[in-house]
């Protein structure tokens, strides 16, 4: 089918002035304003008007947003000029009709003003079948558009008056939303069935926006509609409930706030505050946003227990007796706390002294505390500190937060339900922190006593007394600790348990609280003394007794089934039957083992776990790249490890060392585990040590632990974590423990019970360390030659 014969197109001159828009494109039949403000291409718009108005208009985009340059679209349209009109700013404004489409082929000019060589092209505007039905197609999905956002009526008739496909398809993507890119895409299209087929396609795209956009609005107006119903509804009750003589929702919350405070006494501010805010709350309507925000705050300044003291019980002798039927041993951290309350005994307003428990886990941190509260007589409540970063868990949230809440420690006083209670802040030295804040900061005022008089929550926004709330801390390691906040702190070290205390806190509180917990007569079972040894060498590695407990725990279950399968089982757990119960043993005794050839030395670590024994291997091979370290060691370490060979290396000819040995050949130094991290000075001795053992090829004695940092020099100097060390040592059935000569003073003051069967050799010089640490005799192959 052929279209209908048109007017002829006006004939477009060869050359034409040009324009470009970075705004809309310019199709041919339609009728555009545009806007000119460049110089250049006023210039141009003057010579079009001064001869046929005829103009070359092209589309145009910026290569960046902050560069003038243009990337120009080879095909416009050849537009005439209707009318202009110019500014007073100097920028004119223009009315164009598109004629035709034409492509450049050539910038014939640049200055004064554009002007390029361009060709007709011509399109296919065939009406065929298929344009045809897109032409309705487009149609339809137009005139929805045109219904969804309530055009005028004259867009409507003027669509449906266009006949020519062409012309129609050039005034719909005219009046469609499109970016630069997708109208200069229809006009490039050569044939008006890809012309319509693609705006189908964007005018689908546009419906489908619109009918989700009108779902959505639609939606919005259904839930206001719904709250105006709701509030429309909550007036009718108000005034049903009025002419019943009934009290309205807001009366009769006023009535429940004023019902909790009877009995209880606040502070003069805090009372204001709570007046304040009630007058506030009376006002509000009860569908307001502020109602319930307000609800809440009057419920926690209410509820805080801001007088509420309790008083003390303060018999020393039940305190102590208290205190020892909880704990075993812990003989230093009973007498601090007896001492205080022998001094609140005395002096009532004393501050509360800030103590933080340090030492491995599981030697009774935490049952302490509640410990304490329980000798004081007062409650007890923990939080665990443990991964905070966020500083408002501290200080709490500003109000202006949906959700907020005060901080854990005045949501703690509430549950306490005093103004004094014994509060204990498990795991400070585990405190993070990150762009919240540090929590480690807002501490600072919640523990010190010269400041918390006066807490500031910012959920309350009241100050708070806490100068009468006994705080406790409990740490793993302090070194982590802000070094503000532990210099605040009295901190108290709990050291880890013998072989010995382990037993008698197995039978005194861990059996018989297993026994209890899993309902089992304590006189149908019994645990004899040597098994509870066995278990305690052979089934657990630990500082504390957490992992005994749960081996305990463990046979009492296993007895507990075997008696309900077979109706009877043992009364008795020896170590003939231990196996039985928990299976093969879990720890076997590394140091004899470890050290049975040259190059192994046993060092003695102290770690957040408490102390442990520390293997250094040592090996020599033949090569020239010198000293090589593995096994996840800290620069500290490294330093230690390279001292000890340049000791060594130094004092070659004392020990019988040939100067050419350390040139041909590599010297490693292994510590095993290498997946855990280690760092430290005292492992220095241990090193040197393994080194002189491997190049003199002598054994070391496997019965001998040693600690201590050593220097160039080969001087010994003093380490931490002794008591710790001797205790690991003693697990490890070391039986000589090679110590600094100035933590002399250190070991003087372990217990004699943990002593006992150890013995010390103090050393100032590593000299001294070969000399009692090496076996006695050299091998037959000695490293010299």
């Amino acid at each position: 089918m052929q279209k209908e014969p048109k007017e002829k197109d006006p004939e477009i001159p060869a050359e034409l002035p040009v324009l470009t828009t970075t705004e809309t494109i310019v199709y041919p039949y339609t009728v555009v304003p545009l806007a000119v403000s460049e110089k250049s291409f006023s210039l141009a718009v003057d010579e079009a008007m001064s001869k046929d108005r005829m103009i070359g208009i092209f589309g145009a985009v910026l290569k960046d947003e902050t560069s003038p340059e243009e990337t120009i679209f080879p095909v416009g349209a050849a537009a005439v000029i209707h009318k202009l009109l110019k500014l007073p700013d100097g920028s004119i404004r223009i009315i164009v009709q598109g004629l035709a489409k034409i492509k450049q082929i050539a910038l014939a000019q640049k200055e004064p003003f554009p002007r390029a060589t361009v060709e007709v092209l011509q399109e296919n505007e065939d009406l065929t079948k298929n344009v045809e039905a897109l032409m309705r197609t487009v149609s339809n999905q137009y005139q929805k558009i045109l219904n969804l956002t309530q055009a005028p009526d004259e867009l409507k008739i003027a669509a449906s008056n266009i006949d020519e496909p062409i012309k129609f398809a050039y005034f719909v993507a005219t009046m469609l939303k499109l970016n630069l890119a997708e109208k200069q895409e229809i006009l490039e299209l050569d044939s008006v069935e890809d012309k319509l087929r693609r705006l189908s396609f964007f005018l689908g795209r546009e419906l489908e926006l619109l009918e989700l956009s009108g779902k959505i609005q639609s939606e919005v107006q259904k839930e206001i509609g719904k709250l105006q119903k709701e509030h429309y509804l909550r007036e009718q009750l108000n005034a049903i409930r009025k002419e019943l003589g009934e009290e309205s929702e807001a009366v009769v919350e006023l009535g429940k706030i004023r019902a909790k405070m009877e009995g209880r006494k606040y502070p003069e501010y805090v009372l204001e505050e709570i007046e304040k805010e009630i007058s506030r709350f009376s006002m509000l309507n009860t569908s307001s946003a502020e109602y319930s925000v307000i609800r809440t705050y009057l419920d926690w300044l209410i509820e805080i227990p801001w007088e509420i003291h309790q008083e003390s019980e303060l018999d020393i002798k039940k305190a102590r007796q208290i205190l020892d039927e909880d704990h075993y041993d812990l003989k230093d951290v009973k007498e601090r706390i007896i001492e205080y309350l022998a001094i609140l005994k005395i002096k009532p307003d004393i501050k509360a002294p800030l103590l933080c428990f340090a030492g491995p886990p599981g030697v009774g941190k935490t049952s302490l505390g509640k410990s304490i509260a329980r000798a004081m007589g007062k409650k007890f409540f923990r939080i665990s500190l443990g991964g905070i970063r966020d500083e408002a868990e501290i200080r709490g949230h500003r109000r202006t937060y949906v959700g907020a809440m005060p901080g854990r420690i005045i949501q703690g006083i509430r549950r306490a339900g005093s103004n004094n209670p014994v509060f204990m802040l498990d795991e400070i030295d585990k405190v993070g922190t990150d762009f919240r804040g540090d929590p480690s900061s807002a501490l600072l005022e919640v523990l010190d006593p010269e400041q918390n008089s006066s807490f500031s929550d910012h959920y309350l926004e009241l100050p708070f007394d806490l100068s009468k709330v006994t705080f406790i801390t409990t740490a793993n390691v302090i070194d982590t600790i802000q070094p503000a906040l532990r210099d605040r702190m009295e901190i108290i070290r709990l050291s880890g348990y013998t072989s010995g205390e382990k037993l008698r806190i197995a039978k005194e509180y861990l059996i018989p609280r297993q026994l209890a917990e899993h309902g089992v007569d304590a006189s149908t079972l019994e645990f004899e003394e040597s098994a509870l040894l066995y278990l305690v060498d052979h089934y657990t590695r630990e500082a504390g007794v957490r992992s005994l407990e749960r081996q305990i725990a463990k046979i009492i279950r296993k007895v507990a089934v075997a008696r309900l399968q077979t109706k009877k089982a043992g009364k008795k757990i020896t170590r003939a039957n231990i196996r039985d119960y928990l299976g093969p043993e879990a720890v076997f005794p590394e140091a004899a083992l470890r050290a049975s050839r040259p190059g192994v030395a046993t060092g003695l670590a102290w770690t957040e776990a408490g102390g442990d024994i520390l293997f250094i291997e040592a090996a020599v091979m033949p090569g020239k790249q010198g000293l090589m370290l593995t096994g996840n060691l800290g620069e500290v370490m490294q330093e230690s490890a390279r001292a000890a060979l340049s000791y060594i290396r130094s004092n070659a000819r004392k020990l019988d060392i040939k100067d050419e040995f350390f040139d041909r050949h590599d010297f490693h130094l292994h510590v095993p585990q290498g997946a855990i991290p280690k760092d430290g000075p005292s492992a220095g001795v241990t090193m040197a040590t393994a080194l002189a053992s491997i190049i003199l090829n002598k054994r070391i004695r496997n019965d001998v632990a040693m600690t201590g940092e050593i220097t160039l020099t080969g001087v010994v100097l003093p380490v931490g974590g002794i008591k710790e060390k001797t205790l690991a040592a003693k697990r490890a059935g070391i039986t000589t423990l090679i110590v600094p000569e100035k933590n002399r003073n250190d070991v003087a003051e372990i217990d004699k019970n943990l002593k006992a069967g150890l013995k010390f050799i103090y050393t100032r010089d590593i000299s001294q360390v070969f000399k009692h640490a090496f076996t006695h005799g050299t091998s037959p192959k000695h490293r010299k030659k």
